[in-house]
C-alpha cells in the first residue's frame, strides 16, 4: 500500500520541521509539498529535507489564498506520480496520528478498507499557557474539550472541522480548507484503526499575529473567494486590524491556574503524547534532522508575566462579551429587517388582490350594462308578473265592491235582487 501526504506551508518555521518528522515517522511513502513563498527560513528547511530525497518540493509565490488549486494539483500527483492508495491533505500545524498510539499510520491505514473511498478525521486543538515568541512543544500539553458556550466566550465559533481522507484518484478535487473532497464517503473506519489529528494553531504570539495577517490579505487579495462572515481567520483579521487580537490570544491560552481548574471540570484533558514523541525522535535517532527539532524541545517558560497576562485575559473577556452582544444586536436587526420585507410583501400581495377584486367588479359591472341595453334584464320581467298579478287583485275587489253596492241599492228600493247566473 502506498500512503502519500500533501503539505502546502507559508512561514511556520517554528513547525514545519515537526510536522515532515512526525509523517515520515509514521510511515507516510512520499510528502509532495508546495512552500507558498515563505520568508522566515521555511523554504530553507523545507529544501533541506528535499536534498535528503525526503520530500518533494514545490515553490508557489502566489499569495491568494489559492490553498484548493494548490492542494488538488498535489493530490492528484500523488495519485499520478506516486500510485498513492491513500491521501492525506495536512495542514502545517498538524499531527496525524492513530488513535491507538501503538499504531502507526501506515499499520491503521493498511486495516483500512479502500472501499470507504473517502473518510474523516476528528481534529483536537492543543493548547497551554501563553507566550509572545518561543517554543510551544513543552508548552502546549491540553486537549481543549471546552464547550460550545466556553469557545464563544474566548473568540472562537467552534472546535476545529474534521478533516478528509481520501483514496488516491487522478481527479479528485479538494477544498478550500482540506476539509472535504469531490469523493463519496461509504463509511468511517473500524473504531480500532481510527485516526485522529492534533492541531497546534496558537504557538505563540508572534506566530499567530504572523498568520491571521497573512491569511487575511490573502483572502482580500482573491476577489474569487468569500469566507463566511464568521470565519474564523477573517474574524481574527478585523480583531488584529482593531488591535485586540493579542487579548484574544491570551483569553484562548489561559493562565497555567486557569488550565488546572479546567482540567477539574473537564473543560481541558492534559495529553503530553506530542512532546514525548517529539523528543524520542531526537533521543532515539528516529529523526533525519534532529537539530532541528531541537529548539522546539529547549526550557524556555512563557514570557508571559502573570499579571501582564491576568490583564489580557480581563480585557478579552470584556471584548469578547461586547463583542457577542453587537453580533446579538445585529441578529436581531437583520431579523427585524427579514420581518419587515415579509409584512412589506405581504402588503404588497393584499394590494393586488384588492386591485384584482376592483377590477373583477368593474367589468361585471360593464357587461351588466351591456345586457341591459340588449334586453330587459330578468328583474324587470319579474316586476311585471308581480305587478299583473297585482292589478288582477285589485279589478277582482273591485267588481266584488260594485255588486255589494248594487245589492244593497236593490233592497233599499224594494227590487228583487237579480240571481246570479
Amino acid at each position: 500500500m502506498r500512503i502519500v501526504a500533501t503539505l502546502m506551508v507559508r512561514d511556520e518555521v517554528d513547525v514545519v520541521a515537526a510536522v515532515v518528522e512526525h509523517h515520515l515517522g509514521q510511515g507516510i511513502d512520499a510528502l509532495v509539498v508546495t512552500d507558498n513563498g515563505s520568508v522566515d527560513g521555511t523554504a530553507e528547511v523545507l529544501q533541506s529535507y528535499a536534498d535528503r530525497g525526503l520530500v518533494e518540493l514545490h515553490r508557489d509565490p502566489v499569495h491568494r489564498k489559492q490553498q484548493s488549486e494548490v492542494v488538488t494539483r498535489m493530490a492528484r500527483r500523488a495519485r499520478t506520480r506516486f500510485a498513492a492508495d491513500w491521501v492525506l491533505n495536512i495542514d502545517a500545524d498538524e499531527f496525524w496520528v492513530p488513535v491507538d498510539r501503538s499504531l502507526d499510520l501506515r499499520q491503521a491505514l493498511e486495516r483500512t478498507p479502500l472501499s470507504l473511498n473517502a473518510f474523516t478525521v476528528p481534529v483536537t486543538n492543543l493548547v497551554g499557557s501563553a507566550s509572545q515568541p518561543g517554543s510551544w512543544a513543552k508548552r502546549l500539553l491540553y486537549r481543549d474539550q471546552r464547550s460550545a458556550e466556553e469557545l464563544l466566550g474566548v473568540g472562537v465559533h467552534a472546535h476545529p472541522t474534521p478533516d478528509a481522507v481520501h483514496r488516491g484518484e487522478s481527479d479528485v478535487v479538494v477544498a478550500q480548507g482540506n476539509h472535504f473532497v469531490s469523493l463519496a464517503s461509504n463509511g468511517q473506519p473500524d473504531p480500532a484503526v481510527a485516526i485522529e489529528v492534533l492541531h497546534v494553531p496558537w504557538r505563540s504570539w508572534a506566530q499567530v499575529e504572523r498568520k491571521v495577517v497573512h491569511a487575511g490579505r490573502a483572502y482580500e487579495s482573491n476577489p474569487d473567494l468569500r469566507p463566511s462572515p464568521r470565519h474564523h481567520g477573517m474574524a481574527d483579521y478585523r480583531r488584529h486590524a482593531a488591535g485586540r487580537l493579542l487579548h484574544l490570544y491570551a483569553l484562548r491560552l489561559p493562565p497555567q491556574e486557569s488550565l488546572e481548574e479546567g482540567v477539574a471540570r473537564g473543560s481541558f484533558v492534559e495529553d503530553t503524547w506530542l512532546r514525548d514523541h517529539l523528543r524520542a525522535l531526537v533521543e532515539e535517532g528516529r529523526a533525519h534532522q534532529p537539530e532541528l527539532l531541537a529548539p522546539l524541545l529547549a526550557d524556555v517558560p512563557a514570557d508571559l508575566e502573570p499579571e501582564r497576562h491576568a490583564d489580557l485575559v480581563e480585557t478579552g473577556a470584556l471584548l469578547t462579551a461586547l463583542e457577542r452582544e453587537t453580533a446579538d444586536a445585529l441578529e436581531q436587526s437583520r431579523e427585524t429587517m427579514r420581518l419587515a420585507r415579509r409584512l412589506g410583501s405581504e402588503r404588497d400581495s393584499a394590494r393586488r388582490a384588492l386591485e384584482e377584486a376592483r377590477s373583477e367588479r368593474r367589468e361585471l359591472a360593464r357587461r351588466l350594462a351591456r345586457q341591459e341595453k340588449a334586453s330587459p334584464p330578468p328583474v324587470a320581467d319579474d316586476v311585471r308578473r308581480v305587478g299583473a298579478r297585482v292589478l288582477t287583485g285589485v279589478r277582482r275587489r273591485a267588481g266584488r265592491l260594485r255588486r255589494v253596492v248594487r245589492a244593497r241599492a236593490r233592497a233599499a228600493t224594494g227590487r228583487p235582487s237579480r240571481p246570479r247566473g
